[in-house]
């Protein structure tokens, strides 16, 4: 299945056959351990029949099975599948040189059911029989298969739910009066009743899992790992119906492993966080990567005292002592999600504590309303999503303008967090919610994560990893960077795209929230917030332009898959299309593009109307999975006048998603953000450097005397800007440079500025700067990359030397696709 899954190198498989069963809930029962760098322990994975096999189910076993029989063959004429002879002679490896079998008085069938052979495991390609395994006699066993990399599987079972005392309550539904009590059968009844319960029993339902969770084995089950997946199954079980819906995996994480970071923080100390990219959480757990697999989970994590575990989970956990020195801290979540959301960092993180103003600025927006009454309408309207604890239809919550939340991070850079921080959170929290209505959770963490974290920031349920570089230089680079993580509460969270490939839902609203947000959260009159958000305009498109020049041209594009976005195999399993792409993860393609195809959508429609349609289009899709088109298909259908003008979904496919390049109607828009106030005058700014220059260089150095100039204060966009223009003359003096530095002190700018003063110390060969170059290279490792490419075109010896030095010093920590990329421009 792998060679048909990952038909290039670049391709990220998701392996998992959610049509056949899918995951509905997790517990985790881990103990983390820094001085192997190995997270150990063990998963129980609670599962429903899935969709593709349910809806068969009603005519019989005997059709289940034959139809099942059918699937079974239709995959094995797949090019994928391996021909498997002599099956009873094949012996079966894993890393662990056991594959395990069914105890409990069941017959050890392992050496007549065709396992696989050793070359088949070596190989690293998943089994021919993705869904059923051919015995002698002709039947075929169902095989589960989960998304699962660098991990070592110890053990799978089947867990004993029915021997839990007082589940009996599960067993005397309705619906179980015509079902068989055989044992098999009941368990898994038992799972259907539990995973069923209604939204208001969600204590109960966690209390049960938990205990579920505890009960004892019946059995081993076989299994196999592959590259990229672990499966299992368990002799004589033919169908996902009688397949075991409660499993237990021990296992462990490996160091190597490209989930989770082991690294230390700024501080010194040891720490481990998840990544999120570029393959989720298969290094972390096994697990149903497919984002139809939405699911809840709890989490008990062991580690020793001293550390701090946070973690998505809608409750603040307090550490529980189990014995000296060890503690253990546990979360739950009530609101089903992709498994690839599931984020957790554990380190010697400090709260940072809140002061009195800032609860003053709690308090005063506590209780402000979004700014369109009308889209209170849409709560009275039953949500669409799967039964879940909902804030949306909670009278409390939808009055919450500001959520509990805290600051975490390491004891070095807890002032910094005081100062640039911590003032900020609850301006934009209100800034969102004044713009969206109802915050989707109930609380948030933000966390200062290490300096080798390969972004700016990072948005999980309940949690937000932010990078050190965005505390500098003041609240700018901070509140935006805050927003934008704030918007994917909504957008990419509540409301998840239902193929990964179009990453642009996510963050193309993202990055056109964070403008809105901001420009709130500063309290800035009209015509302030039209002047920044078109400097802001003209930056993205000249960094689009830039883009789009230098990568290639398959990856500028938002819907790769085209036509067949959103579609499954017959197993439910899909690839992200350059999903393993290292360079892929440095691109802002599908910000900048999704960015402007929203700003273009929302001075058409015009903003007020616009925001109406995006409150609308969160409270009709919070909770579900959506495709590009049920977002414009809602929209286009709330501005029906909109059609005469040619604006459709097909139109807007063709300019903007489904083509490389600047979309058309950009083009044409891209000279007008010049005339913007902001724009002018950094161009009278950028002028009189030039002049200066100019007059330097003729002057030479015998004549000393100089005009003073007076240069304007800058915002820190207009500084980018600024910057960014010197970047294109061809020379500037030593002088010039020093000169630039002192009149802005770009020593103590944000990340954003020092990234520029940097590309201008490299080009112009400015000795004096190489120490601002190898800091930067250091602690903005999120943004550094491109600056190692930077000093090696240049071909200078001192720079080589430099870029060396940097990476040699920072590659061991360094984000694995952030180190790839500059092996690649240094060797």
């Amino acid at each position: 299945m792998e060679t048909q899954l990952d038909p290039m190198k670049d391709d990220l498989p998701l392996m998992a056959n959610t049509s056949y069963m899918l995951v509905k809930h997790y517990i985790l029962d881990l103990d983390v351990d820094f001085k192997s760098k190995v997270i150990e322990g063990v998963i129980v994975l609670f599962f429903e029949t899935g969709s593709r096999y349910r809806k068969t189910s009603s005519t019989g076993k005997d059709d289940c099975q034959s139809q099942f029989d059918e699937t079974c063959k239709m995959r094995a004429s797949e090019p994928c599948h391996i021909p498997v002879t002599n099956m009873s002679a094949c012996s079966f490896k894993t890393e662990y040189n056991d594959f395990t079998v069914c105890g409990k008085g069941e017959e050890d069938t392992s050496d007549k059911n065709g396992n696989y052979s050793n070359e088949e495991q070596a190989s690293g390609i998943s089994s021919s029989k993705d869904c059923c395994d051919i015995e002698n006699h002709g039947n075929k066993d169902f095989l589960l298969v989960l998304d699962c990399c660098d991990l070592s599987v110890l053990k799978v079972e089947e867990v004993d739910v029915a021997a839990v005392s007082g589940i009996e309550k599960f067993t005397r539904s309705a619906k179980l009066t015509d079902v068989s009590k055989e044992l098999e059968n009941l368990r898994n009844q038992i799972i259907h009743e539990l995973v069923t319960l209604p939204a208001d029993r969600w204590k109960e339902q966690l209390y049960y899992f938990t205990r579920c969770s505890q009960a004892p084995g019946c059995g081993e089950l076989l299994f196999t790992t592959g590259t990229w997946s672990l499966e299992i199954k368990k002799s004589g079980i033919q169908t996902p119906t009688d397949f075991p819906h409660a499993i237990r995996i021990w296992y462990k994480t490996k160091p190597e492993g490209r989930s989770v970071t082991w690294t230390t923080d700024q501080s010194g100390r040891p720490c481990v966080y998840t990544m999120g990219s570029p393959i989720n959480n298969r290094a972390l757990f096994p697990c149903q990567e497919p984002p139809v697999a939405l699911s809840t989970w709890q989490a008990s994590v062991r580690t020793a005292a001293g550390f701090v575990v946070l973690m998505s989970g809608e409750n603040s956990a307090e550490p529980v002592q189990l014995q000296e020195g060890i503690l253990s801290w546990y979360y739950y979540v009530t609101m089903p999600m992709p498994a690839s959301t599931f984020t957790i960092a554990v380190g010697c993180w400090q709260e940072v504590k809140k002061q009195s103003f800032t609860a003053a600025i709690e308090t005063n927006t506590e209780f402000s309303l979004p700014s369109s009454q009308a889209s209170f309408r849409w709560h009275e309207e039953i949500c669409a999503h799967v039964e879940y604890p909902c804030r949306f239809q909670n009278p409390a919550a939808r009055l919450q303008a500001v959520i509990p939340y805290r600051v975490f991070a390491p004891w070095c850079l807890i002032e910094h967090c005081k100062e640039c921080l911590l003032h900020l959170i609850p301006q934009c929290l209100s800034a969102a919610y004044t713009t969206l209505g109802t915050h989707p959770f109930s609380r948030l963490d933000v966390l200062i994560v290490p300096s080798n974290f390969s972004s700016l920031g990072m948005a999980s349920p309940h949690i937000i990893f932010l990078s050190q570089s965005v505390l500098p230089g003041g609240s700018h680079l901070c509140g935006t960077r805050l927003c934008h993580e704030i918007a994917h509460a909504w957008f990419g969270l509540a409301i998840g795209a239902r193929d990964w490939t179009e990453e642009w839902i996510s963050e193309g609203f993202a990055t056109f929230l964070e403008d809105i947000f901001w420009a709130r959260a500063q309290q800035l009159s009209h015509d302030e917030v039209k002047g920044q958000q078109e400097l802001k305009a003209l930056l993205r498109w000249r960094r689009l332009r830039d883009e789009v020049q230098n990568s290639e041209e398959e990856l500028q594009v938002l819907r790769p898959k085209k036509e067949s976005t959103g579609e499954l195999s017959e197993s439910g399993a899909s690839v992200i299309k350059h999903g393993l792409k290292a360079e892929k993860i440095f691109m802002q393609v599908h910000y900048l593009k999704g960015y402007f195809l929203l700003r273009s959508l929302a001075r058409t429609i015009g903003e007020a109307s616009y925001l109406a349609s995006l409150r609308k289009f969160v409270h009709k899709f919070h909770g579900q999975l959506v495709l590009s088109q049920d977002f414009l298909c809602m929209l286009l259908e709330d501005i029906p006048e909109q059609k005469e003008s040619g604006l459709t979904v097909e139109s807007i496919f063709q300019n903007w998603l489904d083509t490389s390049g600047i979309p058309k109607p950009l083009l044409e828009e891209g000279e007008t953000w010049k005339e913007c106030q902001l724009v002018q005058q950094v161009s009278g700014e950028v002028t009189k450097w030039i002049q200066t220059n100019q007059r330097i260089r003729k002057s030479g150095k015998k004549k000393r005397k100089r005009d003073e100039v007076i240069f304007q204060k800058l915002l820190p966009d207009q500084l980018v800007l600024l910057l960014e223009s010197l970047l294109e003359e061809k020379t500037l003096c030593p002088r010039i440079l020093q000169c630039l530095e002192k009149t802005y002190q770009l020593r103590e700018q944000d990340a954003e500025v020092r990234h520029r003063w940097c590309e201008l110390v490299v080009k112009h060969k400015y000795v004096p700067g190489y120490g601002d170059v190898e800091k930067f290279l250091r602690e903005d490792q999120a943004m550094g990359v491109y600056l190692y490419g930077e000093l090696m075109v240049n071909e200078d010896a001192k720079q080589q030397e430099l870029a060396h030095k940097c990476f040699a010093a920072a590659r061991e920590h360094m984000d694995a696709s952030s180190a790839k990329v500059v092996a690649e421009m240094l060797f």
